[in-house]
């Protein structure tokens, strides 16, 4: 007997009449037997769709049947209880996916489990957490738990249509450029990197210059609009950057003034329409005391004078940013855990990030 998933979703007629009435004929299925069900929720339709909401949940159950002929099962349940198919995403009376199906790997024209887009659905790896807490993903070989995390309560689609950027965030002194640079090679592919070399105000702004805090943060803002414009990146195009670009506003608030902060938030709010979005995030994190470590150990004149106050703000800053980021997945890294020298474990998280753009 093999342990498998199954979601069910419903957004038409009586939602939650037709998900007891799949669970009934699942129970009823030769070679099946129904063992635990998640709490039944509300959800909004993917992607902003103009459609009434789902009742979702997932369902453990144990077969005897191949992967295959439980997904034969699931599509001759969803037409008797009148699911029709019409465009993808359409409304539907029920809706049964095959979520997982112990820990195999299916890639044929007809099925693909795990479910493709799973890790990307909140409200689905919540409900998998709810029937097994140490529930394992078995392609991105990451707990369900974790991968609720990187989610915010949000839901996702992969979208080709965009320009599939992955931005490496953090404070100075964390490996973000490292880190970008390594996972660039492994996917041969651009990385874009935070013009710190070529901002002439950076070394007097870091001397203590305060009155050239603003021309330093708008070199910044400029560049980075140039860098991320939606006209500078190509559909489709995968691409590191060794920043994201809402941290404009974290450095801002800590070095200008009120009247620079001020004008400041005019220019950003006027430039910023055309911005490329990151499909995914990944937030590496670690103590003020190694970050100031590894900014010694570059030496780069400019920043030897960086206090840790300073870093402190910043960590702050990119906390309180991404507690409430809803624009994309974010995987956190503690550098203190993750070492990123290591070979195996920046390819363990290139073959993680697979998952998460449309490529």
């Amino acid at each position: 007997m093999t342990i498998a998933y199954i979601g069910l979703g419903s957004n038409l007629g009586d939602r939650k009449d037709f998900i007891h009435k799949a669970l009934k004929m699942l129970a009823e299925t030769k070679n099946i037997e129904s063992a635990r069900i998640s709490d039944i929720i509300e959800t909004a339709p993917l992607g902003g769709a103009n459609q009434p909401k789902y009742l979702n949940a997932a369902v453990q159950i144990k077969t005897a049947l191949t992967a295959e002929d439980l997904h034969k099962t699931l599509l001759n349940i969803e037409t008797s209880l009148g699911r029709t198919r019409e465009e993808k995403w359409s409304s539907r009376t029920i809706d049964l996916d095959l979520l997982l199906f112990g820990n195999e790997i299916i890639n044929s024209p007809d099925l693909t489990i795990p479910h493709p887009q799973m890790h990307l659905r909140s409200f689905v790896v919540k409900e998998l957490c709810q029937l097994d807490t140490d529930l394992l993903h078995p392609v991105i070989k990451v707990p369900m738990k974790e991968l609720a995390g990187r989610l915010n309560d949000a839901d996702f689609m992969l979208n080709p249509k965009l320009p599939q950027l992955v931005s490496v965030a953090g404070i100075i002194g964390v490996g973000k450029t490292t880190l970008a640079k390594n996972l660039s090679k492994i996917f041969a592919c651009k990385c874009i990197f935070e013009p710190y070399d070529k901002n002439p105000y950076l070394p007097d702004v870091y001397a203590g210059k305060k009155e050239l805090a603003l021309d330093c943060q708008l070199f910044f803002l400029t560049s980075r609009v140039a860098q991320l414009n939606h006209h500078s990146l190509k559909v489709g195009e995968m691409l590191f950057a060794d920043y994201v670009f809402d941290k404009e506003l974290i450095y801002a608030k800590y070095l200008l003034n009120t009247k620079q902060l001020a004008l400041y938030h005019t220019i950003h709010k006027q430039i910023i329409s055309d911005i490329a979005a990151p499909v995914l995030v990944i937030y590496l994190t670690d103590s003020v005391e190694n970050c100031l470590k590894r900014i010694h150990m570059r030496n780069r004149p400019y920043e030897q004078k960086i206090e840790p106050k300073f870093l402190d703000s910043l960590s702050r800053g990119h906390e309180e940013l991404f507690a409430d980021w809803k624009k994309c997945p974010v995987i956190r890294l503690s550098m203190s855990e993750f070492d990123y020298m290591k070979d195996e474990n920046v390819r363990h998280l290139a073959n993680q990030i697979r998952s998460y753009i449309a490529i």
